[in-house]
């Protein structure tokens, strides 16, 4: 599965909200240095899907706000 996200970095407390486009905004407390917003960004969204953060990739947008996250389907046999 693709999601838009678009990222704040430095907010007060990390946190997940839809958006009206089926994008999700993704606050966190992380700075945007040395890919520490990108991991929280990727903690957020796994813990918000209830899905190991392992399964949760960004596929474009790595070093902008605006990013395409996937999340892969577990292996068969899993």
């Amino acid at each position: 599965m693709r999601i838009e996200v678009k990222v704040k970095p430095n907010a007060r407390a990390t946190r997940v909200e839809p958006r009206e486009d089926g994008s999700l905004l993704v606050l966190v407390n992380a700075p945007p240095v040395d890919g520490k917003a990108n991991e929280a960004v990727l903690r957020a969204v796994a813990e918000h899907f209830a899905v190991p953060r392992s399964r949760v990739e960004i596929i474009r947008g790595a070093s902008g706000r605006n990013k395409t996250l996937e999340i892969r389907e577990p292996a068969p046999g899993c």
